[in-house]
């Protein structure tokens, strides 16, 4: 099994089923730039190449396979002052990285931010389209595509999650429930809907009635504690997702309304991001500035 692994600005290609060192060295964590990137989410185009956005800067990075320097994909500095980036999430159908944008509101007490919606062309990082979460603050988080093909988008600071059709010029409230303050990570999983709040340590399956109507959130027991549920994807029958407060990167198997919990990583300071390819499941530590490829669990 080959695995693509970040060293510094280095991309180098590793066997891990037949080197103990490589594997060794994929699990000890790489760089990205430096310990002050911040990589807080990240996603792989189909060729391979990773995609991580920075929390703190303006930019959006790019390692092609094979490349020896990290490229600054996307700039957006002309944006005001403390611009930075959430979440990450290569479109492969529609040629398009979405991604949220968050901004600073200079001045305001308490403090608010800005954020937005926004798609890259996936081959060359020009815009595409923006679109700004209405409210006086705002928390874009992450994303997932659903089975319909719409994508759905998590506000963090307001309990909401949009939904934005496909080919439809902007999204529309989808749901939103108290439960929902604090929703961070967004995924499907056999056709269902998971969120998970990064708040209040919860995991929750949200029903949909026959019309496509989402209900009331359900809650789904851990057996295990989860603290600071962040971003989350699905593989392979199970979710996985990144707990920024208990370091720890997880494997959740969910049976009915509960959830089996297994640690897959831990000793992380804020991990933030994961996201499966292929044999491998990447995650990033924010703390550290670094991004971590692992064989995928069985």
């Amino acid at each position: 099994m080959s695995v693509k692994i970040v060293v510094g600005t280095v991309l180098v290609l590793c066997d891990l089923s037949t080197s103990t060192s490589s594997a060794q060295t994929a699990a000890s964590g790489m760089l990205i730039g430096d310990a002050q990137s911040q990589p807080e989410s990240m996603t792989v185009a189909p060729d391979g190449t990773l995609i991580v956005g920075s929390a703190s800067s303006p930019f959006v990075y790019r390692l092609r396979p094979g490349a020896t320097v990290a490229e600054k994909f996307i700039d957006v500095s002309s944006e005001p002052a403390g611009t930075f980036f959430f979440g990450m999430l290569a479109d492969a159908k529609s040629s398009t990285l979405w991604a949220c944008q968050l901004t600073p509101v200079a001045g305001s007490t308490p403090a608010k931010r800005h954020t937005a919606l926004r798609s890259f062309d996936l081959a060359t990082g020009v815009p595409k389209w923006r679109w700004d979460l209405p409210g006086d603050t705002t928390t874009c988080n992450d994303f997932s595509i659903g089975p319909d093909k719409a994508l759905y988008v998590t506000d963090t600071a307001n309990s909401k999650i949009y939904r934005l059709a496909s080919g439809a010029p902007t999204p529309e409230l989808y749901l939103e429930n108290r439960v929902l303050m604090g929703v961070d990570g967004i995924t499907f999983l056999d056709g269902v809907m998971y969120v998970n709040n990064v708040f209040f340590n919860k995991l929750y399956r949200i029903p949909v009635d026959a019309a496509g109507k989402p209900g009331v959130p359900v809650d789904i027991w851990m057996d295990a504690p989860v603290r600071g549920p962040d971003g989350m994807r699905a593989a392979n029958g199970k979710l996985y997702v990144a707990e920024n407060a208990g370091g720890k990167i997880s494997a959740l198997t969910i049976d009915g309304d509960r959830a089996h919990v297994t640690v897959i990583r831990e000793g992380l300071k804020t991990p933030t991001g994961v996201e499966p390819f292929g044999g491998t499941l990447w995650f990033t530590e924010r703390g550290m500035g670094k991004v971590y490829a692992v064989p995928m669990p069985k």
